[in-house]
């Protein structure tokens, strides 16, 4: 048990340090590059292939995990995220838009690989039939993910601010490779490492629970980037007329609060009782109350109501909904895996979760461009429906086990 929770607690803090330079690299790429003279758009196309390489590395770095174990994919991607950290330091005259665009493939690729090893090697960890422990852990993990994003934004922002942009790069690539060598100490090898070699093929699950779970992921976090990632900062600078700071630091609070939300969802909820976590009632339930967020705020805009009350009160409601949903998803990935298989249901899992962020981060540019705020909005709650249809099959973690 002693061990379990310290190996927890080591894969927790290699986590957090890891996601801090995820969200500081992302904030300096967007305040850097519009002190350039980028548009908000074309700065936001630059993670393009972040978010598609975030597909590749998901479907792959699962079967990866099996074979080689989780502690030595995690200890990859956060290796990778040093190098992406690197590209960036170079001269302004060699930063051109496929360049960036390359460290920014490269850093979506270890955050990728970082984050299912961690979310899986909590499975591993665990240990079989502890399902109230594992969705505490599991929460407490992604909850607090979120929330160092967020916090990573404001670290971002002060690092530039102090240090400019390369100074701030430097920093954050050699705090992270130092995380790199402690916990590579303190580790044990092959964590979640197969007996047997897994072949590729048997990454595609043929679990009809975790397909279920896979596609409802896909539209709900789609439901989120549609709106989330291009028209709701473009509308906050241009049409309220904020500030680039405030934008940043309102979109970074959001973040830390959903995050805090996340990990407090087993509390919320209050579904781990006689030792069992929440079950696909709760994914139904929780997508249904939050496909009338998106709505009610596009409702609400149209009928000419102040849009900065709107959208505050409606992204906070959004945030608490949102989250507790995730947190209930990314319980049941692991609750429906068996420990054998884990980083692999993980992997597939995770790849439609990055597919719904590039579907969603794709249409919010051209939506926002042609439907305005409202049209994304009634696109976020179109993709929460899909995402509650897809939950209609999904059964309690004993069921799916069975």
């Amino acid at each position: 048990m002693k061990d379990s929770l310290k190996n927890y607690l080591v894969v927790t803090a290699g986590y957090w340090a890891f996601t801090i330079t995820d969200g500081a690299i992302r904030m300096l790429v967007v305040l850097y590059f519009h002190q350039l003279g980028y548009s908000p758009f074309e700065v936001a196309m630059l993670f393009l292939f972040y978010e598609f390489f975030g597909i590749v590395t998901n479907l792959v770095g699962g079967w990866l995990g099996a074979r080689i174990g989780l502690n030595l994919t995690m200890h990859i991607g956060m290796a990778m995220q040093v190098v992406a950290l690197l590209m960036l330091t170079v001269p302004d005259v060699w930063l051109s838009v496929p360049y960036v665009m390359a460290a920014q493939a490269l850093s979506g690729i270890a955050k990728d690989l970082n984050k299912m090893s961690a979310k899986a090697s909590v499975k591993t960890l665990a240990g079989e039939g502890q399902e109230s422990k594992l969705f505490k852990w599991v929460a407490v993990l992604t909850g607090s993910k979120n929330a160092l994003k967020g916090a990573g934004f404001f670290v971002g922002a002060a690092l530039l601010q102090w240090l400019g942009f390369r100074g701030a790069l430097y920093t954050l690539a050699g705090s992270l490779a130092l995380v790199l060598v402690i916990t590579a100490v303190l580790l044990p090898s092959g964590v979640g490492k197969m007996k047997s070699k897994p072949k590729f093929t048997q990454v595609f699950s043929n679990t009809p629970a975790i397909n279920w779970l896979s596609a409802a992921r896909f539209f709900l976090f789609g439901s989120r980037d549609v709106w989330f990632v291009v028209a709701l900062p473009v509308f906050l600078y241009d049409v309220l007329g904020w500030d680039f700071m405030r934008v940043g630091g309102f979109l970074a609070l959001w973040v830390i609060g959903y995050g805090f939300v996340q990990a407090a969802a087993p509390k919320l909820i209050r579904k781990s009782h006689h030792g069992q976590g929440p079950g696909g009632g709760t994914a139904r339930l929780t997508a249904l109350v939050l496909m009338l967020v998106p709505a009610g705020i596009a409702l609400a805009l149209e009928r000419g109501l102040d849009p900065t009350q709107v959208l505050i009160i409606g992204l906070v409601i959004f945030g608490i909904v949102f989250a507790v949903n995730s947190a209930v998803h990314s319980y049941l990935i692991l609750a429906y895996s068996d420990a054998e298989k884990v980083s692999m249901n993980v992997g597939f899992y995770y790849m439609a979760n990055a597919g719904g962020r590039l579907t969603g981060t794709v249409l919010s540019g051209w939506a926002y461009q042609h439907q305005g705020l409202d049209g994304c909005l009634w696109w976020s709650a179109g993709f929460v429906a899909a995402a509650l249809a897809l939950s209609l099959p999904l059964p309690d973690v004993k069921t799916a086990k069975t």
